[in-house]
């Protein structure tokens, strides 16, 4: 037993914790609830793990590059954005007109410009899509930018790194970014080969003190290469031998990844720059403009490449998300390792479920984390109760992240349906205006769910009290999930 003193101090402090949380941190009230319950029952601990996980980033450490992002692009984004609010913007295809409302709120709160002319490759394999990187990185001519929130010095991460070592030998430019907690086994000196042949390497927000890092909780999670600043690969696949089902012990690992050859890389290998110079902490004052060469792209496929994170105002990619429910007529088809919906989003997809729009969701059937899982199917059980459709995924670990409607418009890339996706993690998806790659996508989809099983109401309503505990926990702290 503690001193009654002692005690009574504990209270004191952590009365004025749940004061600062509640009035200081202007958290949502959801959020903000979750934090209470963790100060309530582990007191002054709650409140550490309050600064290391609870904490926003201050918005204005990043307007130095957020600025440069739209003076960069403002001749072109300013030319585009006035001629969608006159009228008098010309739609590359009948489905961009259709979801005009999508595309200017993403030009007018993300500054994602619209590409006409792409040409895009799916691939749902990691061996596939490693071999096609593998192959364009050793045919890079003038520049390789590499970023990945997990890479792995394991047979896959080697293979890639033996190539980026002789393309810098080469004299080709080679800069990678790693995020320091998802690449937590992975230091600098791992690359010194790299870095000797003339290669730069960043650990995104890293600190010699991992779990003490103040920033461990806002991670950057985008997936992106850009070669030559002509082709980008954009999706889930992180980089490490799991991802190319070479692990045993996690087996079929099924995700979803692009390959975009087009304007819309240009995008991309903005959001590189940003976060390279983020990385390096150093002012970013002029681009070079060697990164975005001119090329020409005969295909018709508008591409527009949204990002969010705790450097922007807005949600981006949620509310990109919501747009796409919203619209949809027929069918929405929603695939994410994660189905833990803030109140907006959840709100979005029970209303469509319940206007009759076939919904369906499809998560794995085994997660790895026991709350993640409760978090999965206490919200399923909310859209099976709306008229929506859920199915757990039994072949291997669905990983992938995407969304398609009514075989008109995709979106793939690195989010989650999560609070962490939505507001904590730098993130980054492309959405894609094209009636044969959503069919293609579609297709996809119902290629899995022949490897899923369906959670009827009356499967859901057998679940073991284990599971309806979890749920109860996890539903409880979903916000800070």
């Amino acid at each position: 037993m503690l001193p009654s003193g002692l005690t009574i101090s504990i209270y004191i402090l952590n009365f004025f914790f749940a004061l600062f949380v509640v009035f200081i941190s202007r958290k949502s009230p959801s959020s903000a609830w979750a934090w209470l319950l963790i100060l309530f029952f582990i007191p002054i601990v709650g409140f550490v793990l309050y600064l290391l996980f609870g904490r926003n980033l201050r918005k204005k450490n990043f307007v130095r590059w957020m600025t440069v992002n739209q003076n960069e692009s403002l001749p072109v984004f300013k030319e585009q954005q006035k001629k969608i609010h006159d009228n008098t913007y010309e739609f590359p295809n009948g489905v961009t007109k259709e979801h005009q409302q999508l595309i200017q709120m993403n030009v007018d709160y993300n500054q994602a410009l619209l590409s006409a002319h792409n040409e895009v490759e799916i691939f749902s394999e990691g061996k596939e899509k490693f071999a096609a990187l593998i192959k364009d990185i050793e045919q890079a001519q003038q520049s390789i930018h590499m970023q990945y929130y997990i890479f792995k010095m394991d047979k896959i991460g080697k293979h890639i790194y033996d190539a980026l070592v002789l393309k810098a030998q080469q004299g080709v430019e080679v800069k990678v970014i790693y995020d320091d907690l998802g690449s937590r086994k992975l230091m600098k000196k791992h690359f010194q080969e790299l870095i000797d042949a003339g290669g730069e390497v960043e650990a995104f927000f890293s600190s010699y003190f991992t779990l003490l890092n103040p920033r461990i909780n806002f991670r950057n999670h985008r997936k992106l290469v850009i070669i030559d600043g002509q082709i980008g690969y954009i999706g889930g696949f992180n980089v490490g031998e799991e991802y190319a089902c070479l692990d045993e012990k996690i087996g079929y690992w099924r995700d979803t990844h692009l390959k975009i050859q087009g304007h819309s890389v240009y995008s991309m290998q903005a959001h590189f720059i940003f976060d390279w110079h983020q990385a390096r902490n150093e002012m970013l004052e002029q681009t070079d403009m060697k990164y975005f060469p001119s090329f020409h792209v005969d295909n018709l496929l508008p591409v527009q490449i949204v990002s969010s994170g705790p450097d922007t105002e807005c949600e981006s990619i949620k509310n990109s998300y919501i747009r796409m429910i919203l619209s949809a007529k027929r069918y929405i088809y929603i695939q994410s390792p994660y189905f833990v919906p803030d109140e907006a989003f959840l709100h979005a997809i029970q209303i469509a479920a319940s206007s009759g729009v076939d919904v369906r969701i499809m998560t794995p059937a085994v997660t790895d984390h026991p709350f993640v899982y409760g978090a999965n199917s206490a919200y399923g059980g909310d859209m099976l109760r709306h008229g929506g459709r859920i199915f757990r995924y039994e072949k291997g670990f669905l990983h992938a992240k995407m969304m398609v409607i009514d075989d008109e418009i995709t979106t793939i890339g690195t989010a989650n349906i999560d609070v962490r996706s939505f507001s904590l993690n730098f993130e980054i998806n492309a959405i894609l205006f094209d009636e044969e790659l959503a069919i293609k996508c579609r297709k996809l989809f119902e290629q899995d769910q022949q490897n899923s099983f369906e959670m009827t109401p009356a499967l859901y309503e057998k679940r073991s009290s284990w599971t309806k505990v979890r749920e109860s926990i996890s539903r409880l702290i979903s916000p800070i999930l």
